[in-house]
């Protein structure tokens, strides 16, 4: 109530003060008489009539050619006047609305004279051209056009610490003038932060200033200060620009009344309660590579740039895109002469460095510009930001997280949204998160001051556990019977399987998607010496890329293996992983090394006396001689299939006859061959190993086609391809689309009937990094 009459005393004086001035006063001074008797309980309005005549008074040093300061004090104090009389009188309220609206026709507008703020401050270096967000800015305040009866608009640029927001909003403030006729306004919050008296209520002061308000008569409280803050832009359109603000209750007092006018609000958080007030929010994203070498350009100069332009695009990239990391790049630059983008690039190339080095004398450090919003965080989410900076995965989900944290996942989906609405963590539709690499630098740098001794190692042990059993849950979600050394049955009792519930993750499609961050904890668990750990993750890893040849990451991930069973005196894992690990080493073309890891494997599989163990090293022996000698190959491949049946292994004896049939069709013995493999094929569907069985008919089909029956060859290839497709085995169905390319072409069929069985194949090398995507590309360019 008490703001309502304060609005009121403030409207009332600014009207009267306008009617002092002006033809009408005679006529409005003898109304406003009799109002004052009647309040003070004057029977004959002799003092009403006196107060009146004192506003004559007072206001004849101004009349003619007002003062500024002088009718602002006029309206201060009649302004104070009317709410002690209101204050008095509540009732009053209802005279002096009937008071003014019969006086409104002869009510001119104030002739105080026009105050016309220009607050919001210039910028001092290059805006870099965020077309898009600006005209996201122009959507939300409806740029142009009429605004006589436009509502107050609220737009919130939200993004991370030092992306940009304050340089976006005056850019935007600054080519937005001639909608703003009345001025703009500018509240720097952090600047206010910790004020005595309250941030909210200094921040409402100054724009009454700004407004021509003295603090003689400035409102004690928030709640007059903001009524009088919405009298005195009722009739103004105008742009408030509020900077940094952490809490929704700090722009609600600053909504300005006149129609057509904005506020644009930027913070660290989204603000998302101030939608319920119309507000747009509007994220703000690092600079793309363009953008970040258009600034690196803007400040260092063009042929600079040029000059070094690798080191240049490297350095844009270990920024992050963050506006504030590069203008400190830049700075470096511009100072130390000596000091090079190759030289530079190298120095922040190490993460331990990183934000030591974006610094210019210990001063204006992405530290200190991610410092503010880390230090306003509750404790638990403080700790939780911690963790994620030495969490080893890039990208992570609630479940991860709360394994981080050593806490729930109800628990830390509440922690990742305060961190979110923070903006140090950014989320995505499919519930993933990631911190942008500054940030995550940020929140180690924090760990490592904040956290006790061996907390960051317990973290360690128990994301690699975490990844442990999901893979291996995966692993065998997709194939139960195959070769395995790792006994995780006590680890996988006590784990959830996501892979078996309704609507769970399919497990190939988990791990594509998650193959880069085990790769990541494979190299933590490296680098803690997890030694157990790492061949076990590392042997159930490997799943994944017998659908999905990425060769480059399967290497690693079978090297980092091979090395921990190795430390951990496992020899029988020992030469599980060097045997796997001769699979990549030979589709990369490094045939002497794969030997060698092979012969490794062989001595590892006896050492180990495993007999299943010694079949599968021999199996991967005789794939190694079908590229020298595929007699010696069929010598392997036997041994295989020997040891397989006195073990009782029918799959396995099942896949060493496929490789059998294929070494003697590789050496000449095509009716053998078919014979061999067409009992492989059955035997495999079996086992219900439906994508061994597809291989079996694609080897099948490449035996017809020695044969000369190109038509039973194009069948059995189609068929082949078809399975593989759909059994997600990429790398296989490639090959029979080539075979398939080969044979169409020799039949004598036009080439385009061959192209789309390139194309194809073309695709799936190129996603897993393969060598032959080139020879592929080749091809289909010279057609």
């Amino acid at each position: 109530m008490d703001a309502e009459l304060t609005a009121l005393a403030a409207s009332g004086a600014t009207s009267l003060v306008g009617l002092m001035v002006s033809d009408s006063w005679g006529q409005a001074k003898e109304r406003l008489a009799r109002f004052l008797a009647r309040r003070r309980g004057d029977a004959d309005g002799t003092d009403g009539t006196r107060a009146a005549g004192d506003a004559e008074d007072e206001l004849a040093a101004v009349h003619g050619v007002p003062d500024a300061a002088a009718v602002a004090d006029l309206e201060n104090r009649w302004s104070q006047r009317l709410l002690e009389i209101l204050r008095e009188d509540p009732g009053a309220a209802v005279e002096l609305r009937r008071l003014l609206d019969e006086l409104a026709p002869a009510r001119p507008h104030s002739t105080r004279p026009e105050v016309r703020p220009d607050q919001v401050p210039s910028l001092t270096v290059v805006f870099v051209n965020r077309t898009a967000d600006l005209s996201a800015l122009d959507r939300c305040f409806g740029g142009g056009g009429s605004r006589a009866a436009a509502p107050v608009g609220i737009g919130v640029l939200h993004g991370l610490p030092g992306v940009g927001k304050t340089a976006t909003a005056c850019h935007w403030a600054d080519r937005s003038r001639e909608l703003y006729p009345d001025g703009q306004m500018y509240v720097d919050f952090a600047s206010l932060r910790g004020q005595t008296g309250g941030d909210v209520s200094e921040a409402v002061a100054m724009c009454l200033r700004a407004l021509g308000v003295r603090d003689d008569w400035m409102p004690r409280s928030l709640a007059e200060r903001t009524a009088l803050f919405r009298s005195h832009s009722a009739e103004r359109r105008m742009l408030v620009v509020l900077d940094d603000v952490s809490h929704p209750a700090q722009v609600r007092p600053l909504v300005p009344k006149g129609p057509g006018s904005a506020v644009l609000v930027t913070s660290h958080g989204k603000l998302g309660e101030l939608v319920l007030d119309g507000a747009r929010l509007i994220s703000l994203d690092p600079l793309d590579g363009d953008g970040g070498m258009r600034l690196l350009a803007d400040r260092c100069g063009e042929d600079a740039v040029t000059a070094e332009r690798a080191a240049a695009e490297r350095l844009v990239e270990l920024c992050g895109g963050l506006p504030v990391a590069l203008h400190v790049v830049a700075a470096r630059l511009l100072t130390d002469r000596r000091l090079t983008m190759t030289g530079l690039a190298e120095e922040l190339a190490d993460e331990a460095g990183r934000l030591a080095g974006m610094s210019m004398r210990g001063e204006r450090q992405v530290s200190a510009v991610l410092g503010p919003s880390y230090r306003t965080l509750p404790p638990d989410a403080a700790r939780l930001y911690r963790l994620l900076g030495w969490a080893p995965v890039r990208t992570f989900d609630t479940a991860t997280a709360a394994v981080a944290a050593g806490t729930d996942t109800s628990r830390a989906a509440e922690l990742l949204e305060v961190l979110e609405t923070a903006s140090l963590l950014e989320g995505s539709p499919d519930g993933r998160y990631r911190l942008h690499d500054l940030v995550r630098l940020h929140a180690r740098e924090c760990a490592e001051r904040e956290e006790a001794d061996g907390e960051r190692a317990a973290l360690t042990r128990r994301v690699v556990t975490h990844y442990l059993a999901l893979t291996a849950l995966a692993d065998r979600a997709i194939r139960a019977d195959r070769l395995r050394i790792a006994d995780l049955s006590g680890l996988l009792a006590d784990t959830p399987d996501p892979f078996a519930s309704p609507g769970g993750p399919a497990p190939l499609e988990w791990l594509e998607t998650e193959r880069t961050n085990i790769l990541q904890v494979l190299r933590a668990a490296s680098q803690a010496q997890l030694h157990e750990s790492v061949w076990q993750l590392a042997e159930a890893f490997t799943v994944l890329f017998l659908h999905h040849r990425h060769l480059a990451m399967w290497r690693e991930s079978l090297e980092l293996g091979a090395a921990a069973a190795a430390a951990d005196l496992m020899p029988a894992a020992e030469a599980r992983l060097r045997s796997l690990l001769s699979r990549p080493l030979l589709d990369l073309g490094e045939d002497d090394r794969a030997r060698a890891e092979l012969e490794a494997a062989v001595s590892c599989a006896e050492i180990a006396d495993h007999i299943v163990l010694r079949a599968s090293a021999q199996e991967f022996l005789g794939r190694y001689w079908d590229r020298a000698d595929p007699a010696r190959a069929i010598d392997a491949y036997r041994l295989s299939l020997e040891l397989n049946r006195r073990a009782g292994e029918a799959r396995g004896a099942a896949i060493a006859a496929y490789f059998l049939g294929c070494a003697q069709d590789a050496h000449g013995d095509h009716a053998d061959a078919l014979t061999t493999l067409t009992r492989a094929r059955e035997e495999l569907l079996g086992c219900s190993d439906a994508r061994m069985a597809a291989r079996a008919t694609a080897a099948i089909g490449t035996v017809h086609d020695h044969l000369g029956d190109t038509q039973e060859a194009l069948r059995a290839l189609r068929e082949a391809a078809r399975t593989l497709r759909d059994q997600d085995a990429t790398h296989y169905e490639a090959q029979a689309l080539v075979q398939l390319a080969d044979i169409t072409e020799r039949s004598g069929a036009p080439r385009s009937a061959a192209r789309p069985y390139l194309v194809r194949a073309l695709e799936i090398h190129e996603a897993g990094g393969s060598p032959e995507a080139r020879g592929l590309r080749e091809r289909l360019d010279g057609e």
